[in-house]
């Protein structure tokens, strides 16, 4: 279950950033603007940190794509074209909101070919807002299920080194050290860490593969970086959870006096 919130966590990431990559600022050039010039000004747009890409969008192709949306032409109607040439860009995803398309806008308008930047502001913060809520219930949810994780395996371990309290006992009696004696518990959990951290991500595969059987466009399968992370994190996450919770609970019973064994 921590796996599958893992994977949605990793998986709501580049999802969201999918959809912000979406979103693209209009910039229209001024009417005396030549093509060598906006040419110019497209390459140097490319090397900007914040710009995944730019595409020029002349004022006659504006005009046909304006045609076919209204269902007539327009220039007909008004004899010339009043549409101005134009650039399409779109930000890389981290730069997708408010604040920072924002200060965006105003460095782009500080250029002399441009006479307009637009983009829909109410989109991107309603997108921003979204994705926040969405992110954050995730986490909270896989918070949960965490700590549901370490609470039911630290019962299972802690009731079966309860189970040998008396063993414990009697070999600390007979002088055997603290280290000694937690040793063989500790590697035995870490043993069992790593068996349930390999049967958890062999299931969690199965899933993985059925539902990218059913739902190809999720990319699951070939999202190698994603996959990767989550099944290591859960190896890691059985064994520490383990070892941590062995260790507090023969220290438990090494530091117990023995008329409380009973």
């Amino acid at each position: 279950m921590v796996g599958v919130l893992g994977i949605l966590v990793l998986k709501s990431t580049k999802i969201a950033d999918h959809f912000k990559n979406q979103v693209s600022i209009s910039l229209f050039l001024k009417d005396h603007v030549e093509r060598a010039q906006s040419l110019k000004l497209e390459e140097s747009l490319k090397k900007k940190d914040y710009i995944n890409t730019v595409s020029y969008v002349s004022k006659e192709m504006a005009a046909e794509t304006f045609s076919q949306d209204i269902g007539e032409d327009f220039l007909d109607f008004l004899g010339t074209n009043p549409l101005k040439n134009s650039m399409d860009l779109h930000l890389k995803a981290e730069f997708v909101n408010p604040v920072m398309m924002l200060m965006i806008q105003k460095e782009l308008l500080e250029n002399t070919y441009v006479s307009e930047v637009v983009y829909d502001a109410p989109l991107v913060e309603l997108l921003t807002q979204n994705i926040q809520k969405i992110s954050f219930w995730i986490l909270v949810v896989a918070g949960f299920f965490m700590l549901l994780a370490i609470i039911l395996i630290n019962s299972s371990l802690r009731l079966s080194i309860y189970s040998k309290r008396f063993t414990i006992k009697t070999m600390q009696m007979v002088g055997a050290t603290k280290r000694f004696i937690r040793r063989p518990f500790i590697w035995k959990s870490i043993r069992l860490g790593i068996v349930g951290a390999f049967l958890g991500s062999l299931a969690l595969y199965f899933l993985v593969y059925y539902i990218s059987e059913q739902l190809p466009e999720l990319d699951l399968l070939t999202d190698i970086e994603a996959l990767g992370i989550v099944f290591g994190g859960l190896f890691l996450l059985g064994i520490f959870i383990s070892w941590i919770s062995t260790f507090f609970a023969t220290q438990r019973f090494l530091n117990l006096k023995t008329n409380y064994l009973y």
